[in-house]
């Protein structure tokens, strides 16, 4: 509707998980590298969280965009509301493998083979689990003896659990210490920051293909950091829906009051963040398992043989 108004040829605030809008932050490139370390190294669990909307299921989507040239076979479970069975059976469908049996000895074993004929192709496979604080206790221990299937020296799939902060509460439970113990990574997405908010917006414009003068004024996009508190889909939220009002209007740039009214109409001026852990509230990479600040150079490291 407003694209050849502003110049664009397609929507740049989409709510979609396209991993072509990732926004690379300091704090997603380290996550992106440690997830990537934990599967092509064969660390066996890694565990992903981040508040509602700041971009865990894009940051995902762009690891798989990488791990396919790596012929890495996957599986994305992305309902996680199944029983232990039905967890298994959509697994091994999402991993194209075929088994009749609905015994749970024969899907392993079917299962078991699986991997070890990818073991010894030099091949790997990753299970990952989007919204994993729905996940029931039964599927999370199904899980947990998932990574008993492996080689005397590496474990023959890697498991990627990814959820909000109420996931690592939940996996804090006595009863799941087993499966606490074997997480060796953990990775956390945060909010932007103002100066963050400014490059995400430029650059989903300029993916869009914005050129020339500004789609929002500066004023404008400040009203955006201060209703969305740097959370990715809400920032989505405003921002196409300012286009909108701003496009029926004829104005542009966007302007902040237009962002203003935009936050109003969805309530967002009296609750939006209200919840929400400040940046220097959450814990820093260096207290994570492992050191992830030059990870992206060892990473290209490895690659090269190094």
């Amino acid at each position: 509707m407003y694209k050849k108004f502003f110049g664009l040829k397609e929507n740049p605030f989409n709510v979609n998980p396209d991993p072509r809008f990732l926004f690379q932050t300091s704090e997603i490139q380290e996550a992106l590298a440690c997830l990537t370390y934990g599967v092509e190294r064969r660390r066996g669990f890694v565990l992903l969280t981040g508040e509602v909307g700041t971009g865990k299921t894009t940051l995902l989507n762009k690891l798989l965009e990488g791990l396919r040239e790596a012929r890495v076979a996957t599986a994305f479970i992305f309902n996680p509301r199944l029983s232990a069975n039905q967890f298994l059976h959509f697994m091994l469908g999402d991993f194209g493998i075929s088994c009749e049996s609905h015994m749970k000895s024969q899907i392993l074993l079917v299962l078991n083979q699986w991997l070890l004929e990818r073991y010894r192709a030099g091949e790997t496979a990753l299970l990952i689990v989007d919204e994993a604080q729905n996940l029931s206790l039964e599927v999370l221990e199904e899980i947990r003896l998932l990574t008993n299937l492996e080689t005397a020296t590496e474990k023959l799939l890697q498991i990627v659990l990814s959820g909000q902060p109420e996931l690592e509460t939940l996996i804090n439970q006595t009863a799941l210490r087993q499966l606490r113990q074997r997480i060796t990574l953990r990775c956390r997405m945060v909010p932007l920051s103002l100066e963050e908010t400014q490059g995400y917006i430029s650059e989903r414009l300029r993916i869009a293909g914005a050129e020339g003068e500004p789609v929002f004024n500066s004023d404008a996009i400040e009203v955006v950091f201060r209703y969305s508190r740097g959370i990715p889909r809400v920032i989505n939220l405003l921002c196409d829906h300012s286009l909108i009002t701003a496009y029926a209007e004829a104005q542009k740039p966007v302007l902040a009051g237009t962002v203003e009214a935009v936050a109003r109409e969805f309530e967002l001026d009296d609750q939006q963040g209200a919840a929400l852990p400040s940046r220097e509230a959450v814990e820093p990479p260096s207290q994570l398992v492992g050191s992830f600040q030059n990870l992206g150079q060892i990473m290209d490291r490895m690659r090269k043989g190094n």
